[in-house]
């Protein structure tokens, strides 16, 4: 994909459902010393707003294998950087559904620069439930309902 402005009426074809979303404005420590932001900086925020919404839902990372007896990892993770991100631009960093799989799940990450709603870059985390000894389990039960409803 060519790097090319992405604006509301050109987002990505396959969107899933919008799970939760944060706008913070880049500081210093964001960005590079020509003032763009460092491209591992979409990484934390994309780990915080997975992890916000799973805490919303009562699904939280530090108590997992006690109250159920798995927990999850993240086995890979993939950004594609489409425009330039500044210091002090207003950014939305959105989460979304990706694809559910037996063991795993795609969370798929959009960030917006507000001021002209762009997207300047998207992102993909596979988080995979795995058992005390680290081999991947079905999805659990209480993690699909978190990701697609009761009725999903």
């Amino acid at each position: 994909m060519a790097m090319t402005d992405f604006h509301t009426d050109e987002v990505p074809a396959e969107r899933g459902p919008l799970l939760h979303e944060h706008t913070q404005r880049l500081s210093y420590a964001d960005t590079d010393p020509a003032g763009i932001l460092y491209y591992a900086a979409w990484f934390p925020r994309m780990e915080a707003l997975q992890t916000e919404y799973l805490f919303l839902n009562g699904l939280r990372q530090d108590t997992l294998l006690e109250r159920f007896g798995w927990w999850t990892v993240s086995r890979a993770t993939h950004c594609d950087y489409l425009l330039p991100a500044k210091l002090f631009d207003e950014i939305t960093v959105e989460l979304r559904v990706g694809k559910i799989g037996t063991s795993s799940v795609r969370f798929d990450f959009e960030m917006w620069r507000r001021a002209d709603n762009a997207l300047v870059a998207t992102a993909s985390n596979w988080l995979v439930s795995v058992s005390p000894d680290q081999r991947p389990i079905r999805l659990p039960a209480v993690l699909r309902e978190c990701l697609v409803g009761k009725d999903g």
